[in-house]
């Protein structure tokens, strides 16, 4: 299974100029391959990119993107990846989303999507990522 992350999603919503043809292509191939999904976290940052729940739900129904709900595991597992984060200098005072979209597919084994893939592999190096320094299908 696939993780989109938000970047991904905005980039279609928004018709990026210049990821919204990588990222099209990349859930594409990913939606041939496995079943593609996003979390409580990946939802709400989308949501700024809609108008309304309806209308945010639609377009992901209309993707067939699958809804999945956050691992307690997860949760812990982004919270020890803060804490070493903060102890290596970082200086955000809360946990990033990044942390938590790390953490889940960590959890449940899942390859994240994702434009960013640095706080995923720096933090989660089990995590298989999708990415365009490595995947740039023609």
């Amino acid at each position: 299974m696939y993780l989109v992350d938000t970047n991904v999603l905005i980039d279609l919503a928004n018709a990026d100029p210049q990821w919204f043809d990588w990222s099209a292509r990349a859930l594409g191939e990913a939606m041939r391959i496995a079943p593609v999904a996003i979390n409580p976290i990946i939802y709400a940052e989308l949501s700024i990119s809609y108008a309304s729940v309806e209308i945010l739900d639609q377009a992901l129904d209309q993707l067939h993107v699958r809804r999945l709900i956050l691992p307690y595991a997860a949760g812990f597992l982004a919270g020890r990846a803060f804490l070493n984060y903060r102890r290596a200098g970082g200086v955000r005072t809360s946990p990033l989303p990044d942390f938590y979209i790390g953490a889940h597919a960590a959890i449940d084994g899942m390859v994240v999507i994702t434009r960013d893939p640095r706080r995923i592999r720096t933090h989660f190096p089990s995590v298989s990522t999708v990415s365009p320094d490595v995947w740039n299908p023609a």
